[in-house]
């Protein structure tokens, strides 16, 4: 039933970067929202840590407070926006008092999105996220509306900024990884503990939204495979020019009739392929469905107005729902089994750069180790270069297991001309 609201206001948990963004833009643009919604939306108070500190912005100062009860209890405020990047609390007390919640928390609805969304629906309110993955691109809702009538069967792409900004630098400037993550913390893109973007786990958290949205499965962090940026050797970039390819650092998910599986790792991506060509602190995802096929989403994926709009554009749809009566009815249950693919029923191809001892009969040794393991060899490259102590050799698989892929290095490590396994990587997009 409609429900006949003369204004919706709202409770804004967060006043930081994301939180005074969000401010900003429903000040701006209240012509517009009154235009779309039929009515005013204002924000009515704003959760912060300290009130004696400075503020710059739009909300006056006696809107703040530093109680989250004040703004739970208050019952003229319709929907709250969480924006702390805390824990499940505030949201779950939020949606126990029946209001609806729209969140830019990546790490809560990673790990607790299914038992969240869960409670919403029981609570008849809404849980939107748009905003924990991608930034500015509308990715959650075009997952979620856009594709519905489609199966999406895979997705990869580049869902962390602060690592691509920091590859694009040492590609293309020729930086170390050390001064380019300086810059990057420099301009903003990195955290001063930057090791959650660099060993993979903000990524991997993005990954568990997506895959669990686009299979409709339940995905849960540990399912995720990790490998973080540190591992790049010196002359790994160049190695992937030399072969036609550019690293990146995606993540990826794949479900067919076996399961899913889900990696974030840094992958060699042919340079023909568009995520090839995104670069700095821009993310891009690229879906494959049955019906549209493939399509790319590309935006910024941080920054304080790219998120605060797609956190406004939950708003919207938030306060479209509670004016028309229609708040919590969204499907939020999974449709399949969890179903998470052992190593080997993964499948891609690899890339090898081994140290060897420069000695005769070596390059045998090794390709009778694929051999054994039944993984047939693509390409066999030894560099011209020579080390000190030897030579490296370079071997391209064709399609095989992690599980073979784990094995066969396995097996060169304790091969007495193998110096070092200098790299590895997986091959994306082909």
């Amino acid at each position: 039933m409609k429900n006949e609201k003369n204004e919706i206001n709202i409770g804004l948990l967060g006043y930081g970067v994301v939180g005074s963004g969000v401010a900003t833009i429903l000040h701006n643009h209240q012509d517009d929202l009154r235009h779309k919604l039929g009515v005013p939306v204002s924000i009515k108070k704003v959760l912060v840590k300290n009130l004696d500190k400075k503020r710059n912005g739009v909300i006056p100062k006696e809107m703040f407070t530093t109680s989250l009860e004040e703004v739970l209890n208050d019952p003229e405020i319709d929907l709250i926006i969480e924006v702390t990047g805390g824990s499940s609390e505030a949201i779950r007390r939020a949606l126990e008092a029946g209001k609806g919640v729209v969140t830019a928390n990546k790490d809560v609805m990673a790990e607790s999105g299914p038992e969240l969304l869960k409670l919403a629906d029981e609570n008849k309110c809404d849980l939107l996220y748009e905003a924990s993955v991608g930034g500015g691109i509308p990715l959650i809702r075009t997952l979620e509306d856009g594709l519905a009538s489609d199966r999406i069967t895979a997705l990869t792409g580049i869902v962390n900024g602060t690592t691509n900004f920091i590859l694009t630098k040492m590609k293309h400037e020729n930086k170390t990884y050390e001064d380019a993550l300086a810059e990057a913390t420099e301009l903003g893109f990195a955290e001063a503990d930057p090791s959650a973007d660099v060993d993979g786990i903000d990524a991997a958290r993005k990954m568990v939204i997506l895959a669990s949205l686009s299979f409709s499965t339940e995905v849960h962090l540990d399912d995720v495979f990790v490998r973080g940026m540190k591992e790049i050797a010196d002359g790994d970039l160049q190695l992937a020019e030399q072969f036609g390819y550019t690293i990146k650092m995606t993540g990826s998910a794949k479900k067919d009739e076996e399961g899913i599986e889900v990696a974030v790792e840094p992958v060699f991506v042919p340079n023909s392929h568009p995520l090839a060509t995104v670069n700095n602190e821009f993310n891009a995802v690229y879906v494959y469905s049955d019906s549209v096929g493939e399509t790319m989403f590309y935006g910024p994926g941080a920054g304080s107005l790219p998120t605060a709009t797609s956190v406004t554009g939950d708003v919207v749809a938030a306060c479209r729902n509670i004016l028309l009566g229609v708040n919590g009815k969204r499907m939020h249950a999974p449709q399949f089994e969890r179903k998470v693919k052992s190593d080997d029923q993964k499948h891609a191809r690899y890339i090898h750069r081994i140290t060897v001892r420069d000695e005769v009969g070596v390059l045998t040794e090794l390709t009778s180790i694929y051999s054994h393991h039944k993984a047939s060899l693509a390409t066999v490259v030894q560099d011209s270069d020579l080390h000190e102590e030897g030579a490296d050799l370079i071997f391209i698989t064709h399609k095989i297991s992690r599980q073979q892929h784990l094995d066969i290095l396995a097996d060169l490590k304790d091969t007495p001309a193998v110096i070092d396994i200098s790299s590895h990587y997986r091959v994306e997009g082909e």
